[in-house]
Parts: C-alpha cells; structure tokens; sequence
C-alpha cells in the first residue's frame, strides 16, 4: 500500500514538475490547411499569442490535405505533452467525423484549449436574380424550384451545410454545384453560372461593391463591419439560418491538465493584444475566446447540431 501511494505520489509530482518547466522547447501548432484563408490565420495568431506570453519559440507548420484529415490525424498521434497543438476548423472537428469512414482520429482524440477566432459568413447571389433580400430570394426560389444552383467548396463545407440548412428551414429546393475551393466557386458566381453562395465576407467584399455580387444577409444574429448595410439573417426573420464557424486550439487527448491550463491562460492573454484584434478583423473575423471547458461545450453542440443536420439532408461524401 505504501508503495502504491509513492507511485500515485511521484506520478503527481512528475505532472506538477513537468507543467512548472513547460515550455523548455519550441512548441509546433499544426495548420491542416495550405497557408491563406482563416484557418491559417488563426493558426499564427494563436502562435503569436503563445509565443510572446511563454516567452518560447512557437513554429507554424502547414500539414494540408484529405480535408484537414492529415493533419489531424498527425496531432492525434503526437505525443500528449503540449508541444504539438492543432488549429481545428468548427466544420472540420465536428463534421468530418459524421462524413469519413475509417478516419485515423476523432473528436475525443483532443482536448480543447481555447478558441481563437469565429468567422461569420454571408449569402450572396449573383445580381442577374431579381432579389434584394433573403425573403425574396426565398420567395423566388419557391416559385422556381429547381433553377437557382449554389455554389460550395466541396461536401461538407460550411457553403454546402449552410445551404443545406437553409433549405431545410424553408422548404426550397436548390442545386448544389460541389467545386474543389473557394476559387474556382467563386468564379463561376460573378460568370453566372452558378447564383447563390455562403462564404466569408472578404472573399465578396469587393464584387459586393462593385455590383458584381449581391449580398443578401449575414447569417447570424450581428451585422458586420466590412458589410454593415447588410442586415442579418435574425433581422429578416430566419432566426434559425445561423452560421457562427471558428477555430480553436486543441492539444492531443491526454495532455496533462496542468500544461492545458497554462496553454490556455496565454492564449487568452495573448490574444487581447491590439495586433492580434486587428489582424483578425483585417481578414474578417473576429478574436472571440473560449476557455478550454466552454469550448468542449461547443464543440460537443456543434456535432449534434450538424449530425442532425446530415442525416436529415442525408449528406454523404461521394
């Protein structure tokens, strides 16, 4: 028995020891996306962020492909000890696991430790639709089901979900037009020959001002400040078309609680500095922190959310 509580003890005093000595190497936060776009920015600013309040170096490294899976699955597998850390995309944590047969990790591979950023989205049409607002646009869909096709960045991202949400919650019937990337799906929106499309609103911005796009809503419940004209779903009525993307910082699942704590401690300090809020804004977000706790609660609703979601619009990756 004595020897037993010596063991329990020294395993305690290990953990303690370990977390009051971390950092005492470079720490790695994985991106699992190509470096651009708002993943990889929240990837460095979180770097940035832990790099100035534990005073240690903190490298980005852009692991992309199968959907974010790779690099999931490369933080998964990495030892639980803090220095190496993923910047998880909501739609990708919480998704790709309902989509993926097999996948190589899940999202009890993880624990969280803070969110770093939320990225709201707005619906835009092209201009040759005879619509000015949701409801019209709503309307006029109800009139001619079948014609109007969206536009997504492939199955299960946030274009595809968000249609497919909107569809459910007011009984139009749409079609879907998957495209490998924002790019390409872009420019087929302002050729015409897609007409409607869910993305972030740097991406429209300036199609938006120069007529070449319409924007009909921001779907969510706050108007925002790149678009402030453009009213909010909520404003229009569709209280229940929202769409509220993040990314969070997660450490592999086992990671002693202490090193979480002090992860998560220095990126909420980290990320109130001004360059961190700007350059979030900058790219169309916003620095919205969670705690480790609160952040476990979203993602655990967000997958229930979109599991019902899926089965319902019976989503499948071809």
């Amino acid at each position: 028995m004595i020897r037993l509580l010596l063991v329990v003890a020294a395993l305690f005093g290990a953990t303690g020891v370990m977390a009051q000595d971390f950092p005492n190497k470079s720490i790695t936060v994985v991106v699992p996306v190509p470096p651009g776009g708002v993943v990889d920015l929240a990837g460095r600013l979180a770097a940035e962020a832990l790099a100035g309040e534990l005073k240690s170096s903190v490298v980005v490294d852009n692991k992309a492909g199968a959907s974010a899976n790779i690099g999931a699955t490369y933080v998964a597998q990495a030892k639980p000890d803090g220095y190496t850390l993923l910047a998880s995309y909501s739609l990708y944590h919480e998704v790709n696991p309902l989509l993926f047969n097999n996948l190589k990790w899940r999202p009890e591979s993880f624990v969280p430790i803070g969110r770093v950023v939320v990225t709201p989205s707005v619906v835009v049409v092209h201009p040759s639709l005879p619509v000015h607002s949701l409801k019209e646009f709503v309307d006029y869909v109800k009139k001619n089901p079948g014609a109007v096709s969206f536009a997504s960045q492939g199955t299960g991202s946030v274009a595809h979900l968000g249609s497919e949400l909107l569809k459910q919650d007011t009984g139009i019937e749409m079609v879907h037009v998957p495209y490998k990337g924002s790019g390409p799906a872009m420019q087929d929106l302002v050729a015409g020959r897609v007409q409607f499309f869910i993305t972030a609103p740097p991406a429209v911005m300036g199609y938006v001002q120069q007529g070449r796009l319409r924007a009909l809503a921001i779907a969510g419940s706050e108007r925002h400040p790149m678009l402030p004209e453009v009213p909010t779903s909520v404003e229009q009525g569709f209280p229940n078309f929202q769409l509220n993307p993040w990314v969070g910082l997660f450490a592999p699942a086992d990671t002693p609680d202490a090193v979480v704590r002090k992860l998560a401690a220095a990126l909420e300090k980290g990320l109130t500095q001004p360059k961190a809020i700007e350059s979030a804004k900058a790219a169309g977000a916003s620095v919205s922190f969670q705690s480790p706790q609160e952040l476990a609660k979203t993602v655990a609703q967000g997958r229930a959310y979109w599991a019902a979601l899926v089965k319902a619009a019976n989503i499948k990756i071809e």
